[in-house]
């Protein structure tokens, strides 16, 4: 079987009614700060907030009657085993998922919700290709390919066919890169839709396993990252051609721009995103002149993100932009210190959010004390307003960087 155009668009007659098309939308707020014109496909409120569901689907109903019968298999960390999940429950299909061990119980149960067989083997997918390989002989099972998979991939092309559909004068897509699955199916029918236009990958730093195989050098890769999403160690071998004959580019981000996006995302835009979901944000905040001008659609391929880290990452976010500051505060220890500290700060429009009081460590002397006051601001020139109004008040004060102990 081929990836072509025409089979992307017969994908998308039969995934009709059954995904949910998702909405194309404006990002005025990130437009300006980014100096394009930025439209967002948010497959971040697809079933199961993902892409996946659209490419587990299309090899799903690819299966003959006797694969039907035997049932399925996937190994995924997380989306892909949730679309698979899902999409077997509500088509009566037996599902087992072969998960890491280490994979957030959130997403476990999530999984196991919908009806699959949980099997935790591993610290990676790696690590678990020898129990999936295990229970398809012992059970003859079908495995469902998260990304190596030509149906898969031509599932996933659906995503680009409708953002160029909504949006067919586009002169960029940046699209997120794991295995490859969704950008070689959007590279697809793209190429058909608008030929000159022009695509971007993106990965991690940490991960470019995809730009790394396209250029024919040896793959390194490792370390943890926010996009665990696009943390992929090996290309796939149908996708692999794919992109490298239809892709322009592969762009890497960091860890601080992958952040940094997540942030903007719910700040500027009211969208929750993963790290694998805001890559292309990311790409865009660490290329602006190469989008300057342009008209661009990005992926927001999931939102899968765990409530704790979302939370982190605002915090951490503001606390660069200088939003959140700490100040630590040299007192006297007697009566009314406190009192003078937080009516300073009160009077500059400064809002405590903590304050920690320490006189019990042996680096502070016993007729001393410290105070370290975490302060919500408007920014940085606040923050030193703040500041020189506590000096005014003959107190000796430092920020600490970076909201650091």
């Amino acid at each position: 079987m081929t990836v072509t155009a025409k089979r992307v668009r017969e994908a998308a007659t039969l995934l009709k009614g059954s995904v949910i098309r998702t909405p194309m939308l404006p990002a005025p707020m990130l437009s300006h700060n980014f100096g394009c014109n930025l439209f967002l496909k948010l497959e971040c409120l697809q079933h199961t907030s993902s892409f996946k569901a659209r490419g587990a689907l299309n090899a799903l109903l690819g299966l003959n009657k006797e694969q039907l019968k035997h049932g399925v298999i996937a190994m995924s960390a997380g989306n892909h085993a949730q679309a698979v999940a899902y999409h077997t429950k509500r088509m009566g299909i037996s599902a087992t998922i072969v998960m890491p061990a280490q994979t957030p119980f959130a997403k476990v149960a999530r999984t196991r919700a919908f009806g699959a067989t949980v099997v935790l083997e591993g610290r990676n997918l790696n690590e678990c290709e020898g129990t999936v390989n295990r229970l398809i002989h012992e059970n003859a099972l079908t495995l469902i390919h998260p990304y190596d998979n030509e149906l898969v991939m031509m599932g996933q092309g659906t995503v680009g066919l409708e953002m160029l559909t909504d949006e067919l004068d586009l002169d960029v897509l940046i699209v997120p890169i794991g295995g490859g699955g969704l950008i070689g199916g959007i590279a697809t029918i793209a190429r058909e839709m608008r030929p000159n236009i022009k695509i971007y990958g993106v990965q991690t730093e940490l991960y470019p396993t995809m730009k790394l195989a396209v250029a024919g050098k040896k793959i390194t890769c490792g370390g943890e990252t926010l996009a665990e999403g696009i943390a992929v160690k090996k290309p796939g071998e149908v996708t692999l051609p794919v992109i490298r004959s239809l892709v322009d580019d592969i762009l890497l981000v960091n860890e601080r721009e992958l952040e940094w996006s997540v942030g903007a995302l719910v700040e500027q835009q009211r969208i929750v995103a993963e790290g694998a979901g805001a890559a292309g944000i990311a790409a865009i905040h660490a290329n602006p002149s190469l989008f300057s001008g342009k008209k661009v659609g990005t992926v927001i391929c999931g939102g899968n993100i765990d409530p704790r880290l979302l939370a982190s990452i605002l915090n951490r976010n503001m606390a660069v932009d200088g939003r959140i500051a700490r100040l630590r505060i040299d007192i006297s220890d007697e009566p009314g210190m406190l009192a003078a500290i937080t009516a300073s700060i009160g009077k500059c429009g400064g809002n405590i959010v903590e304050i920690y009081h320490q006189r019990l460590f042996y680096d502070v002397p016993a007729k001393l004390a410290k105070i370290d006051a975490v302060i919500e601001t408007r920014g940085p020139d606040h923050v030193d307003e703040i500041i020189s109004s506590l000096r005014a008040t003959n107190f000796q004060v430092r920020q600490m960087e970076n909201n650091a102990t």
